[in-house]
Protein backbone atom coordinates (compact mmCIF):
# COMPACT_ATOMS: atom_id res chain seq x y z
CA UNK A 1 0.00 0.00 0.00
CA UNK A 2 1.30 3.61 -0.98
CA UNK A 3 0.70 6.06 1.67
CA UNK A 4 -0.06 8.83 0.07
CA UNK A 5 -3.05 6.29 -1.82
CA UNK A 6 -4.33 6.81 2.10
CA UNK A 7 -6.66 9.62 0.61
CA UNK A 8 -8.10 12.08 2.73
CA UNK A 9 -8.83 13.27 5.96
CA UNK A 10 -11.21 11.61 7.70
CA UNK A 11 -10.73 8.95 10.51
CA UNK A 12 -10.30 5.81 8.62
CA UNK A 13 -7.80 7.38 6.34
CA UNK A 14 -5.93 8.94 9.15
CA UNK A 15 -5.98 5.51 10.97
CA UNK A 16 -4.84 3.90 7.95
CA UNK A 17 -2.14 6.03 7.39
CA UNK A 18 -0.90 6.00 11.35
CA UNK A 19 -0.80 2.06 10.97
CA UNK A 20 1.79 2.29 8.29
CA UNK A 21 4.19 5.03 10.35
CA UNK A 22 3.49 2.52 13.73
CA UNK A 23 4.97 -0.32 10.77
CA UNK A 24 7.84 2.32 10.13
CA UNK A 25 8.13 2.51 14.08
CA UNK A 26 8.59 -1.40 14.30
CA UNK A 27 11.06 -1.73 11.05
CA UNK A 28 13.33 0.70 12.98
CA UNK A 29 12.94 -1.25 16.55
CA UNK A 30 14.67 -3.83 14.23
CA UNK A 31 17.51 -1.30 12.75
CA UNK A 32 15.96 -1.13 9.29
CA UNK A 33 17.16 1.93 7.88
CA UNK A 34 14.96 4.82 6.24
CA UNK A 35 15.90 3.73 2.42
CA UNK A 36 14.87 0.23 3.52
CA UNK A 37 11.80 1.65 5.63
CA UNK A 38 10.63 3.72 2.51
CA UNK A 39 11.02 0.87 0.04
CA UNK A 40 9.21 -1.94 1.63
CA UNK A 41 6.46 1.12 2.68
CA UNK A 42 6.64 2.93 -0.38
CA UNK A 43 6.73 5.89 0.78
CA UNK A 44 9.40 8.56 0.26
CA UNK A 45 12.67 8.30 1.57
CA UNK A 46 12.12 12.11 3.02
CA UNK A 47 8.64 10.73 4.77
CA UNK A 48 10.95 7.94 6.33
CA UNK A 49 13.73 9.96 7.25
CA UNK A 50 11.52 12.19 9.52
CA UNK A 51 9.39 9.74 10.80
CA UNK A 52 13.57 8.18 11.66
CA UNK A 53 13.92 10.78 13.41
CA UNK A 54 10.22 11.56 15.30
CA UNK A 55 11.00 7.53 16.53
CA UNK A 56 14.51 8.45 17.67
CA UNK A 57 13.34 11.53 19.89
CA UNK A 58 9.81 10.55 21.07
CA UNK A 59 9.50 6.71 20.59
CA UNK A 60 6.28 4.98 19.07
CA UNK A 61 4.12 7.21 20.58
CA UNK A 62 5.99 9.91 18.33
CA UNK A 63 4.24 8.33 14.95
CA UNK A 64 0.77 8.15 16.45
CA UNK A 65 -1.45 9.81 14.86
CA UNK A 66 -2.55 13.93 16.17
CA UNK A 67 -6.28 13.71 15.01
CA UNK A 68 -7.84 15.55 12.03
CA UNK A 69 -5.80 18.74 10.50
CA UNK A 70 -7.03 22.31 11.38
CA UNK A 71 -8.01 24.13 14.57
CA UNK A 72 -9.40 22.56 17.32
CA UNK A 73 -13.15 23.64 17.59
CA UNK A 74 -14.53 25.69 20.36
CA UNK A 75 -18.02 24.21 20.18
CA UNK A 76 -17.93 20.56 21.62
CA UNK A 77 -21.07 18.56 19.74
CA UNK A 78 -23.56 18.85 23.00
CA UNK A 79 -23.37 22.81 22.09
CA UNK A 80 -23.60 22.07 17.75
CA UNK A 81 -26.53 19.94 18.99
CA UNK A 82 -28.34 23.12 20.99
CA UNK A 83 -26.94 25.51 17.78
CA UNK A 84 -28.94 23.46 15.87
CA UNK A 85 -32.07 23.79 17.79
CA UNK A 86 -31.78 27.15 18.21
CA UNK A 87 -31.29 27.64 14.23
CA UNK A 88 -34.38 25.58 13.52
CA UNK A 89 -36.47 27.54 15.79
CA UNK A 90 -35.83 30.54 13.71
CA UNK A 91 -34.00 34.00 14.20
CA UNK A 92 -37.41 34.92 15.56
CA UNK A 93 -36.65 33.45 18.27
CA UNK A 94 -33.93 34.60 18.91
CA UNK A 95 -34.73 38.15 18.64
CA UNK A 96 -34.43 39.08 15.05
CA UNK A 97 -38.10 39.69 14.18
CA UNK A 98 -37.55 42.34 11.39
CA UNK A 99 -37.30 38.88 8.85
CA UNK A 100 -36.30 35.58 8.73
CA UNK A 101 -33.39 34.91 7.38
CA UNK A 102 -30.27 33.88 9.21
CA UNK A 103 -26.79 35.47 8.34
CA UNK A 104 -23.31 34.72 9.15
CA UNK A 105 -23.22 37.79 11.68
CA UNK A 106 -26.47 36.98 13.44
CA UNK A 107 -25.52 32.87 13.80
CA UNK A 108 -22.00 34.78 15.27
CA UNK A 109 -24.03 36.85 17.66
CA UNK A 110 -25.92 33.63 18.88
CA UNK A 111 -22.92 31.38 19.52
CA UNK A 112 -21.71 34.53 21.17
CA UNK A 113 -24.82 34.92 23.60
CA UNK A 114 -25.15 31.16 23.77
CA UNK A 115 -21.66 29.95 24.72
CA UNK A 116 -19.61 33.14 24.90
CA UNK A 117 -17.75 32.47 22.35
CA UNK A 118 -16.51 34.32 19.22
CA UNK A 119 -16.08 32.82 15.31
CA UNK A 120 -15.17 35.20 12.90
CA UNK A 121 -18.01 35.32 9.42
CA UNK A 122 -15.47 32.54 7.68
CA UNK A 123 -15.74 30.36 11.37
CA UNK A 124 -19.07 30.27 11.52
CA UNK A 125 -19.75 29.67 7.37
CA UNK A 126 -17.22 26.45 8.36
CA UNK A 127 -19.34 25.61 11.33
CA UNK A 128 -22.28 25.53 9.43
CA UNK A 129 -20.99 24.03 6.96
CA UNK A 130 -19.89 20.73 9.29
CA UNK A 131 -23.64 21.04 10.29
CA UNK A 132 -24.73 20.08 6.88
CA UNK A 133 -26.15 23.55 6.90
CA UNK A 134 -26.13 25.39 3.12
CA UNK A 135 -26.13 28.85 1.93
CA UNK A 136 -29.52 30.02 0.48
CA UNK A 137 -30.29 32.81 -1.57
CA UNK A 138 -33.48 34.44 -0.15
CA UNK A 139 -36.87 34.80 -2.20
CA UNK A 140 -37.76 37.83 -2.46
CA UNK A 141 -41.24 38.53 -2.91
CA UNK A 142 -44.34 41.33 -2.68
CA UNK A 143 -46.17 40.64 0.06
CA UNK A 144 -48.99 41.71 -2.33
CA UNK A 145 -48.34 39.02 -5.00
CA UNK A 146 -50.85 37.77 -6.87
CA UNK A 147 -50.17 34.04 -7.72
CA UNK A 148 -53.47 33.86 -9.56
CA UNK A 149 -52.95 36.45 -11.58
CA UNK A 150 -49.49 36.01 -12.42
CA UNK A 151 -50.47 32.60 -13.75
CA UNK A 152 -53.26 34.06 -15.72
CA UNK A 153 -51.06 36.74 -17.28
CA UNK A 154 -48.18 34.31 -18.15
CA UNK A 155 -50.57 31.96 -20.05
CA UNK A 156 -52.64 34.87 -21.66
CA UNK A 157 -50.11 37.87 -22.02
CA UNK A 158 -47.13 37.08 -22.33
CA UNK A 159 -47.23 34.91 -25.90
CA UNK A 160 -48.72 38.32 -27.40
CA UNK A 161 -46.13 40.48 -25.93
CA UNK A 162 -43.52 37.80 -26.84
CA UNK A 163 -44.84 36.98 -30.51
CA UNK A 164 -43.92 33.48 -32.08
CA UNK A 165 -40.29 33.37 -33.20
CA UNK A 166 -41.72 32.63 -36.44
CA UNK A 167 -42.33 35.39 -37.62
CA UNK A 168 -38.59 36.87 -37.02
CA UNK A 169 -36.59 37.57 -40.14
CA UNK A 170 -33.29 35.37 -39.74
CA UNK A 171 -29.65 36.85 -39.73
CA UNK A 172 -26.77 37.36 -38.49
CA UNK A 173 -24.97 39.56 -35.84
CA UNK A 174 -22.28 39.54 -37.73
CA UNK A 175 -21.81 42.59 -39.79
CA UNK A 176 -19.99 40.94 -42.11
CA UNK A 177 -21.84 38.56 -43.01
CA UNK A 178 -25.37 38.78 -43.50
CA UNK A 179 -27.95 36.38 -42.88
CA UNK A 180 -29.28 34.16 -45.31
CA UNK A 181 -32.37 35.13 -47.78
Amino acid sequence: MRYADGGGTGPRARAKRELVRLRAAEMFERGASPVEVARALEVSEKSARAWRRAWADGGTEALASTGPPGPKTKLNQRQITRLEEALLAGPAAAGWAEDQRWTLARVSTLIGRMFHVSYSLKGVALVLHRMGWTPQVPVHRAAERDDEAVATWRKSTWPQVKESRAGWARGSASPTRPGKR
